[in-house]
């Protein structure tokens, strides 16, 4: 092997330990942005949707995604992944994988059985994750062959999280308190704000490895490739950031924390499609445009569809995944409207987003459905209660 050929391997792995700590920022966000009662149920959950992740995905997911394609539609299944010379491809999709199924966690936190999110988890990273995702990653999917773009996974990966947890937070109904009988929804605010923090700044951290790691290469001119892509990434981020901060400010009259640190995730989320088409003034209009949309997207699934979703995941993750894929079509420098492309670009950007959407949201809907039949979705009324800690795991993560 070369001296490129391992650089770029080894670029890989790196990029796919940043993806892999990701999880911890999951956990803290979602713990941070939820009641202390449930923080070792959103531990327990964050840690072992990548544990079901990683094998599911070894066991047949990564073949259904990678393998050669029936159709377009899926890919050559078979069992238990062995190809030495793709072992590092096998390990940075998996972190992507366990990424799309931690989503769902904190949509339907402080409420849900455990084991009931442990099937889901399997059969997100077995199933639904990657039949959608070989459509757009594998040279022979349907999408790919239309020009689809999706750099890095602002619809394979986070649409599908987001999509499936509106359809999971509809179906598990909100918390207790959560809504008055007339309809009004109540504030029920996190424990540990500085958790949730810390979880931002290092999903933002993982983000350098999540995009600029999708350039599978750094030797030669991939490296200018990679350099653009952490520009386009951290400036979409701090624009998300920037522009939920002054909308709530003028919203809210003063400028709220956890909407900013949303913004954050808003403006990565939507960046994170286009990262390698977009100019770094594409991306930071489009990181300023998610970060906007967030936080009336946040307002409009809590007071007007009165979905509880505690962390924002629809929103975050759906709503800017979608928008963000959409925006490639505007922004992307070959072939994006306001550079002469016309609305093509923009009518493919289009329709991967509308189909892998229906995709996640009915798949979800069908595997929930399954579940609230047999195992159940949600935990009693003195279980929600007490907390989810002492019922589902017999602890307590804050002993005294």
């Amino acid at each position: 092997m070369d001296t490129n050929a391992v650089l770029d391997l080894m670029w890989v792995l790196i990029c796919g330990i940043l993806v892999f700590f990701m999880q911890a920022g999951f956990t803290l966000v979602e713990a941070g942005f939820t009641r202390s009662k449930n923080t070792g149920n959103i531990i327990m959950k964050n840690l072992m949707d990548f544990c079901i992740g990683s094998v599911a995905f070894w066991a047949i997911g990564y073949s259904l995604m990678y393998g050669e394609s029936i159709s377009g539609f899926i890919g050559t299944p078979s069992l238990f992944f062995d190809t030495a010379a793709d072992m590092h491809s096998l390990f940075f999709q998996t972190v992507f994988a366990a990424t799309a199924a931690t989503i769902v966690s904190g949509a339907i936190a402080e409420r849900t059985k455990f084991t009931t999110y442990l099937f889901f988890s399997l059969l997100m990273t077995l199933v639904i994750y990657p039949i959608s995702g070989s459509w757009v990653w594998n040279g022979g999917g349907w999408l790919a062959g239309m020009g689809f773009t999706d750099f890095a996974g602002s619809t394979v990966v986070h649409s599908v999280g987001g999509w499936a947890s509106l359809v999971a937070a509809a179906m598990v109904g909100p918390r207790i308190g959560k809504y008055n009988a007339d309809g009004t929804s109540n504030a029920i605010p996190g424990h540990n704000i500085m958790l949730g923090a810390l979880g931002v700044f290092i999903l933002w951290m993982g983000w350098f490895g999540f995009n600029p790691g999708s350039q599978l290469a750094i030797s030669g001119d991939n490296a200018i490739a990679v350099a653009g892509i952490f520009i386009t990434t951290n400036l979409a981020g701090a624009a998300g950031a920037l522009a939920a901060m002054f909308l709530t400010w003028v919203i809210y009259k003063k400028p709220d924390i956890s909407m900013t640190l949303n913004g954050v995730l808003a403006g990565l989320v939507g960046v994170t499609a286009g990262c390698a088409a977009v100019s770094p003034m594409g991306a930071f209009w489009i990181g300023l445009i998610c970060g906007i949309a967030v936080v009336f997207s946040i307002e409009f699934i809590d007071k007007k569809l009165k979905i509880d979703d505690p962390v924002g995941a629809v929103s975050v993750h759906g709503v800017c995944g979608a928008l963000g894929t959409i925006l490639v079509g505007v922004f992307a420098t070959d072939g994006g409207l306001l550079y002469g492309g016309g609305f093509a670009k923009l009518g493919v950007q289009l329709t991967g987003v509308v189909a892998i959407g229906a995709w996640a949201m009915i798949t979800t809907f069908i595997v929930l459905f399954i579940l609230k039949k047999t195992l159940g979705l949600r935990v009693t009324k003195e279980e929600e209660i007490d907390g989810l800690d002492i019922h589902e795991h017999g602890s307590n993560v804050y002993n005294d």
